[in-house]
């Protein structure tokens, strides 16, 4: 069987994390990881066998291959990576536990993705052959040649007859609501299938959810149900499909997922999870979802098996999910007891 492909757009960061759950304040060093949102879901399907492609571009100096080197380690096409510009985008990760929550700070400006032109990706060669084309609203959240490259990989995508999926991952650090709604609104009109939260669509789409409908950290499913329905029937998406985290502290979390499809409401089932490392966690839900329908599987089953990927995502350190379709399988299946394999 020919193997399915995916395309990813967007920046590579360096992750810097104090050791442990040292605070910023305590710490003498940090460690050093290669990540960004798309490439994250590149370097998971790569993982479960997909041909996963990223696109970007990086510095040409030894910290730009090092990123390089990071994708190629774990198998994700990097052909269409171009090079130049001064620098790489950095964030700083401090890990919460129990009560305290994880804190995250970018330096991410001027960076090489960021300085990118329209002119340095030819779409019609990366997307040639392409089963399925993912970005996130970090990206034309970076520059307005980003948002630029972005709406023409999706032309490209639709003209090509590729699926095309967004995450919003709304940034407040990077625009405003108004600004990302009048980039991220016209961009809609390209997306088969969102992923979202209350937060990004309100403040990347102007969607507002019943904040009325949500009783303290528990997830009102009814309510993320018809903020779903409201997004499709505002931008005709295909599926809508939304991470449901219900927080008991830093370190336990309930996971879930729900996906909206053909008027249609699926809701996965709960998993109450020990978080060793939550960060990338809606991109290995995004993954999960995207290996799923690329593999056959129905709406509903494709739903378990990105939420029960995501809940693995939350043992594994550094922000990818490294994690086995067989292993998601059996996790689905509810072999959760964590016991020895031998």
């Amino acid at each position: 069987m020919t193997k399915k492909r995916f395309v990813g757009l967007g920046e590579i960061l360096v992750r810097l994390s104090t050791e442990g759950y040292l605070r910023f304040a305590q710490a003498d060093r940090f460690i050093v990881n290669y990540t960004g949102a798309e490439a994250n879901i590149a370097i998971t399907l790569s993982y479960m066998g997909m041909d996963a492609c990223m696109v970007t571009k990086l510095p040409d100096n030894d910290i730009g291959k090092c990123a390089l080197r990071k994708l190629a380690m774990f198998g994700v096409d990097t052909s269409h990576i171009t090079f130049g510009g001064e620098r790489i985008g950095l964030y700083y990760l401090e890990r919460g536990v129990s009560q305290r929550p994880s804190r995250v700070i970018y330096d991410r400006k001027h960076s090489a993705f960021s300085e990118a032109s329209v002119d340095e990706f030819n779409w019609d060669e990366i997307l040639n052959g392409a089963d399925w084309f993912h970005f996130t609203g970090i990206t034309p959240a970076l520059s307005e040649n980003c948002a630029k490259i972005c709406e023409k990989a999706c032309i490209t995508a639709k003209q090509q007859g590729v699926k095309v999926s967004c995450d919003l991952n709304y940034r407040k650090s990077l625009w405003t609501p108004e600004e990302a709604q009048e980039t991220m609104r016209p961009l809609m009109q390209y997306v088969d299938i969102l992923f979202a939260n209350e937060e990004s669509s309100e403040k990347a789409l102007g969607i507002k959810m019943d904040k009325s409908s949500i009783v303290g950290v528990k997830p009102d499913t009814e309510a993320y149900a018809m903020l779903a329905h409201n997004l499709s029937g505002t931008f005709g998406f295909e599926k809508v499909a939304i991470p449901l985290r219900e927080p008991i502290s830093a370190s336990v979390n309930n996971w879930s997922g729900l996906l909206y499809s053909n008027g249609e409401i699926s809701i996965a089932k709960k998993y109450t999870i020990q978080i060793v490392d939550r960060i990338g966690a809606g991109d290995s839900f995004a993954a999960g979802l995207i290996y799923g329908l690329l593999h056959g599987m129905d709406d509903h089953t494709a739903l378990e098996f990105a939420t029960a990927a995501s809940c693995l995502k939350h043992s594994i350190e550094f922000d990818f999910n490294l994690s086995t379709p067989d292993e998601v399988k059996a996790i689905m299946t509810g072999d959760a007891s964590g016991w020895v394999l031998r």
